[in-house]
């Protein structure tokens, strides 16, 4: 009986041991969360965060697009630094939006606006449809993004393998609303350099980013703010098969 009474004594008294280590590990792990959650540690990560973008509202459309550019390398070379997408961040701009770069993009679901050009929250006004084609909706939007909210880039933005663009050059009939696309397309055809038939897709491709360049060139507000050097209207290509952007206008 004694045997078995030291036995149990034994046991309690491990077990008593192992509570008090659990417990412990609770309250240091409680303790660390506090201090990553503690407004001092908040305050460095916000200005990291905010360290990571040298540019402003006074920032010229050169130097804009050039840091544009710079996010894109990154991310082909493999190296992103996933910026302005944490969590403070995203309490930053909940307050306001004062985008430098506006984008209009095809709607192709392989052209994540925001992950090929290394960015994040705040950092881009995007609008994006099939054929990164400029109806008046399109070319209002831009007008807001820049006007409203301060944007000194607006890039067009076509890509590698375009659907719609391929749909306009089969010239197929489409049921519903698409043939409105295809209609919109159908100048950059005429336009494109029929002579070597392997090339004529990319070139249509192109060639409709020139075009829609040319539609948003036709609004007087945008024209306006080019003419005073406060906005710069480029157009690009982006390649699927590296996940570079380049500039083409």
């Amino acid at each position: 009986m004694k045997v078995m009474n030291n036995n149990h004594t034994v046991a309690r008294r491990k077990l008593l041991q192992l509570g008090t280590i659990a417990l412990g590990t609770t309250i240091a792990t409680k303790a660390t969360a506090f201090q990553v959650d503690s407004p001092q540690k908040q305050e460095t990560i916000k200005e990291t965060t905010i360290a990571l973008d040298t540019l402003d509202e006074n920032s010229t459309p050169e130097k804009i697009l050039e840091e544009l550019l710079l996010g894109n390398q990154r991310f082909v070379e493999n190296k992103p630094e996933s910026r302005n997408q944490d969590y403070i961040r995203l309490q930053e701009v909940a307050k306001d939006q004062k985008p430098l770069v506006s984008i209009m993009s095809c709607a192709d679901s392989r052209v994540p606006v925001e992950v090929i050009f290394d960015r994040g929250f705040g950092d881009l006004f995007v609008v994006r449809d099939a054929g990164n084609i400029a109806t008046p909706e399109e070319i209002g939007s831009l007008e807001y993004g820049t006007y409203v909210l301060g944007s000194k880039v607006i890039m067009v933005l076509g890509h590698e393998k375009c659907g719609a663009v391929k749909a306009a050059l089969e010239g197929k009939p489409l049921p519903g609303q698409m043939g409105s696309i295809i209609a919109a397309i159908q100048p950059a055809i005429d336009r494109a350099n029929k002579e070597d038939s392997e090339k004529v897709y990319t070139d249509t491709i192109k060639q409709n980013v020139m075009l829609q360049i040319k539609n948003l060139n036709s609004s007087p507000l945008l024209h306006d703010l080019v003419e005073k050097g406060k906005l710069k209207i480029v157009g690009a290509y982006y390649s699927l098969t590296t996940g570079e952007v380049s500039i083409i206008s």
